[in-house]
């Protein structure tokens, strides 16, 4: 998508503060952190909502799942970490490129 931040992000034509990538995902630091390690961990394929994700985005769905506690690992969070994933305008999507806030390194700003 040629409008997308995130698409943008991946493809270098806008700065990042990048922390893991792999062919399938991008990980980087969210500009207006929530926390005192806050990651926005990114599939490359540009699926707008986890709700446009589709029985072919499968692997990749479990595979950016799994990613998490890798990158959660190698940011030092080992004592846990929390992950978000907001879905359209109603959950409180803002960026309609698919992507997992990965939160630690302290006190989480609210519970569920």
């Amino acid at each position: 998508m040629t409008d997308c931040i995130f698409c943008k992000i991946i493809a270098g034509a806008i700065p990042s503060k990048m922390v893991y990538q792999d062919e399938h995902v991008y990980a980087f630091r969210d500009i207006h952190p929530k926390a005192k390690v806050h990651v926005l961990v990114v599939p490359r394929k540009h699926i707008a909502t986890l709700a446009d994700a589709t029985d072919d985005d499968q692997t990749l769905l479990g595979y950016m799942a799994l990613s998490l506690p890798k990158i959660a690992q190698a940011e030092g969070l080992t004592t846990g970490f929390r992950t978000v994933l907001n879905t359209g305008h109603g959950g409180g999507q803002e960026v309609f490129h698919m992507h997992y806030h990965l939160l630690g390194g302290g006190p989480m700003p609210f519970t569920v």
